[in-house]
Order: C-alpha cells, then sequence, then structure tokens
C-alpha cells in the first residue's frame, strides 16, 4: 500500500483535527492510508487543564430563594460560564491529541445544554467530560450517559416531567435529533408515550447528579414504536438503538462532518449504519469506515467544507506562530458564530455554509487579518522563519490551501508575505 504523501496526509490531519499540524502531517505522509486513520483514531489522552472553579448544584438551588439571591445565581452562571468557555477554549490550542477534542465538540453540536438556558457551568463542565469519555467510544453508553446528564435533564426539562403531568421535550428531542432524525419514523403519540417513560428521572439535590423518583414515574402500560409494555427511560433507549434509523442518523452526522455538506449518499451512509450497528455502536468502527471511504477521498470533496470558527482560529494559531491577545479566543469564536456551551438552539450549530454570512465573512476575514499581523509577535522575516516549517514554497501552499489559491500570490520574496497571502486567501477558508 503505498504512502500518503504531503497532500494526503495534509487533507487526513486537517479533517480530523484542528489544523493541519506541520509536524503530524510529516509523520503521517509517510504512512499508509489505513495506518495514518488507525493512528488518528487511537490517538486519545483524557487528561484536561485544570478546571475553573465552579458553584455546586446546592449552592445554586439556595440562590432561588429570592429575587436577590437568583440576581446572584444569574451573574454567578455568566462569570464561571465564561471560565468554562475560556477553559476548553485553551484545551482545544493545546491539547496533543486534537481527535479527540474534535469528537468532543461533534458530540457537543449534537447533544447541545446551553449555558444560557442551565444556568449550571458545573453541570456543563461534567457533561463535557462525559462526552469526552465517549467520544471515540459506544454510542449506546453515550445515549444512556446523556440522557441522564443532569445539564441535559435541566436543557431539556427532563427534570420537570413527573407522573401525571409529563413534559414532552427531552423525549421529542431524543427522537428528531439524537436517534431517529425525522418526524417521518415516528408519531406524536409516540413522543407522548416514550415522554411518560422517562417521568421521574429528576437530579438530586444536594450531589447534583442524576436521581430516578419512582414516585414520580408513570408506571402504566405504553405503546412506543408499534411495541407494548410498562416501559421506563432505560427501555425506551434500548428500542431506539434497536431502530436501524438511529445508526443512519449518525452515520449521516458523520457524513457532514467529514465529506461535504451536500445531501449524504444514502449508498455509502445505510452502509456504515449497517457496520456500525453490526459493531453494537462501535464509533471506532463508524470512524475507520467513514475516513477510509472513497467519499473521503475523492478530489471533489477536497475543499469542500467551509471550516467553523474553532477550526478556523484555533487551528491557524495551531498550525502557525500566531497568537490572540489572551482570553481573546472565546470572543472572537462567540463573534463568528460558535460560542462553546452556547448553542443557539436545540439543533446546535448548523455549520456548513451556515458559517458564512456578510457579516460573519468581516469577521473571519478580520480575525486572520489580525493574527496574520503578528500582533504578540512583531515577526520580521527572520523570527517568523524560526517557528516556521523549512519546506519550499510549494510544499507551504500545499500545507496551508486545501485547492489552488484563488487570488495572485504575491511576486516578491519573503515567507511572512507569503503566508500571509495563503493564510487570507479564500481557499484558507474551507477544509
Amino acid at each position: 500500500m503505498g504512502k500518503l504523501g504531503l497532500f494526503g496526509a495534509r487533507h487526513l490531519v486537517s479533517r480530523t483535527g484542528i489544523g493541519a499540524e506541520w509536524e503530524t502531517v510529516q509523520h503521517y505522509k509517510n504512512l499508509s492510508k489505513r495506518d495514518a486513520i488507525v493512528h488518528t483514531i487511537r490517538s486519545v489522552d483524557y487528561k484536561t487543564p485544570r478546571e475553573p472553579r465552579t458553584s455546586s448544584w446546592a449552592k445554586t438551588l439556595s440562590n432561588r430563594n429570592s429575587m436577590a439571591r437568583q440576581r446572584n445565581m444569574q451573574r454567578m452562571a455568566k462569570n464561571e460560564g465564561q471560565a468554562i468557555q475560556k477553559w476548553w477554549a485553551n484545551h482545544l490550542l493545546t491539547t496533543k491529541t486534537p481527535f479527540l477534542e474534535r469528537m468532543t465538540l461533534f458530540w457537543h453540536n449534537h447533544f447541545p445544554s446551553s449555558i444560557k438556558q442551565t444556568k449550571q457551568p458545573s453541570a456543563l463542565l461534567e457533561q463535557n467530560h462525559t462526552l469526552r469519555r465517549h467520544a471515540v467510544g459506544n454510542y449506546g453508553n453515550l445515549l444512556f450517559a446523556i440522557s441522564k446528564d443532569p445539564a441535559m435533564l435541566i436543557y431539556l426539562d427532563g427534570y420537570k416531567n413527573v407522573k401525571g403531568d409529563p413534559n414532552e421535550n427531552f423525549a421529542r428531542e431524543l427522537l428528531e435529533l439524537f436517534t431517529l432524525g425525522g418526524t417521518q419514523y415516528y408519531s406524536e403519540r409516540d413522543i407522548k408515550e416514550a415522554a411518560r417513560a422517562f417521568t421521574g428521572w429528576s437530579i438530586d439535590d444536594h450531589s447534583g447528579k442524576f436521581r430516578y423518583r419512582a414516585d414520580l414515574h408513570d408506571n402504566g402500560v405504553k405503546t412506543f414504536m408499534g411495541k407494548r409494555g410498562n416501559f421506563t427511560g432505560d427501555d425506551i433507549l434500548k428500542i431506539l438503538l434497536k431502530h436501524p434509523r438511529t445508526a443512519e442518523t449518525i452515520a449521516e452526522k458523520m457524513w457532514s462532518e467529514f465529506i461535504n455538506t451536500s445531501r449524504p449518499n444514502p449508498g455509502y451512509t445505510r452502509q456504515w449504519a449497517q457496520q456500525f450497528r453490526n459493531a453494537n455502536y462501535d464509533i471506532k468502527t463508524l470512524l475507520m469506515a467513514v475516513l477510509s471511504s472513497d467519499p473521503f477521498w475523492h478530489p471533489s470533496n477536497m475543499g469542500g467544507l467551509i471550516k467553523s470558527p474553532v477550526e478556523l482560529a484555533v487551528g491557524t494559531m495551531r498550525m502557525l506562530p500566531y497568537r490572540l491577545r489572551k482570553n481573546d479566543l472565546p470572543h472572537n469564536l462567540a463573534l463568528m458564530g460558535q460560542s462553546l456551551f452556547a448553542h443557539p438552539s436545540v439543533k446546535g450549530w448548523d455549520g456548513g455554509e451556515s458559517w458564512i454570512s456578510t457579516q460573519s465573512l468581516m469577521r473571519r476575514t478580520g480575525l486572520l487579518t489580525n493574527l496574520t499581523r503578528g500582533n504578540l509577535r512583531k515577526a520580521n522575516d527572520a523570527r517568523l522563519m524560526r517557528y516556521m516549517p523549512k519546506c519550499s514554497d510549494e510544499e507551504l501552499i500545499t500545507w496551508l490551501l486545501p485547492v489552488n489559491p484563488i487570488t495572485p500570490l504575491p511576486t516578491e520574496p519573503g515567507r511572512q508575505r507569503l503566508v500571509r497571502a495563503l493564510v487570507l486567501d479564500p481557499a484558507y477558508q474551507v477544509n
């Protein structure tokens, strides 16, 4: 089996990491496609930087007893929310295993829980760790863990779901977004019956952990997806994991994440989904199928994805010797439409072409213009060269751009001038 070479290595690293770091590209270019993919999928390290201090669940509950305390809780949630945003942005920038963080971000968008609604930074931190632990593990285990996750129970009102007064929010999004992926695959009655099954799933007032309240659970017989029984929430999740659409939904999302944002090709996604189900929802098996597929490596799909704000900002800073001022990264991500822990809706970030609007394009270009001025590293060519890879101009272009540059490159010599031109080229906005 042949070696990937510079172009192939750059494509794999850029699509699976956060930027195409030169050292990794150089390592991968001498590997076969399979060896490089296996190395990527197995490169995990669950360690994270020291977490910021956040208030306990019990403390936030005590702050709800008066208007003054509620205002204090809101201030606390805002400040601590900003702290965890800075924490994760810093980890995205410094992690030695960017593929794991990319997959954590992928699931963060599949299972969104916004700080604006939960107002529980400590719960969101714990959810972030849950996503990371299961990011390349087993989707069934992840689905069960997230369904009992306190941040999710708050965000989708699961803790309010009680016998006699069921709340359908979680059941609806579970079917539409997390598993089956479309209203044509279930009925309104399925939502109502699932909501009954999840009654009693609550949060312990003292620990802030999941708590099952048997006294609040509806023990009546339910009819769900053509099946009848005294179902619990666990039963509903098991039924959904047996449905072929659940695997297909995840396979289709993988297409949009790694291939392109056009309508997924069912000839491939159904095949991936079958492999996924046969492997009992092992995420590594699905990833291996996606990253080894012909569509992933087809030239027409290279440059076919628009970089997310995280890929654009964090990826640039991981690849090149440029930095924003301290603590500016989360703010810039928010300006470009990707505020960590603060999704715009339960559907998460739409991604793809939605990253580009007249306003966001100005902000994206402004960020790159600011970065390439070397604002904290007033780099002349000599200093820039100390941080840059030793390579030819042709190799530099191949490394930084997935497709040919759109604007003419500078004719005057100088590595700094060339790098800036490439980063500001429209082709740099895609992946």
